[in-house]
């Protein structure tokens, strides 16, 4: 998604945590899910990172300014709205942010952000790896950037350059 369309997508969305979650999804390429289970701890705002869970590892997120922004933004927005939340989610809901059990924000809730700019959550990730691609033909770039698998950065730099692609080994 071009960076115009992307700012405009992000301005149309109703509320500071929509804005953060399609921002993370179409910036930095974290997966919704990742979003959803994201913790509070995870970001550190002094150093502009964010530590996202992937299988057993990590992949640390650099925020740019656009980011640390809009994080930001959420933030205030979580405090203002619920000063005495328990929840350690970093994005909760008025169903979530006392719940004793402290669930992540719902997949329903998470698509309800998507929906406002058309677009399924999965589009927007692979949408940003596939511009990643076209910018560099670097596999490896892509793997260490956006903590995507090896394989998975061959197969978009594959579809951004397929002009460059190496033959099939049979």
């Amino acid at each position: 998604m071009p960076s115009d369309r992307l700012a405009g997508a992000l301005e149309r969305l109703d509320g500071p945590a929509a804005r953060l979650i399609v921002g993370l999804v179409a910036i930095h390429a974290v997966r919704a899910a990742e979003v959803a289970r994201l913790d509070l701890a995870d970001l550190d705002l002094a150093r502009r990172t964010l530590a996202v869970r992937r299988g057993a590892g990590m992949h640390l997120v650099y925020l740019d300014a656009l980011s640390t922004d809009r994080v930001a933004d959420w933030l205030r927005e979580r405090r203002r709205r619920w000063p005495q939340a328990t929840n350690p989610h970093l994005l909760v809901t008025s169903q979530t942010y006392r719940h004793p059990a402290s669930p992540q924000i719902s997949y329903g809730a998470m698509r309800a952000v998507f929906d406002q700019i058309e677009l399924l959550p999965r589009q927007v990730w692979a949408d940003r790896i596939l511009d990643e691609a076209r910018e560099s033909a670097d596999p490896v770039h892509l793997a260490r950037l956006l903590g995507i698998h090896p394989s998975i950065a061959v197969k978009y730099v594959h579809a951004a350059h397929p002009d460059k692609a190496l033959p099939r080994i049979r």
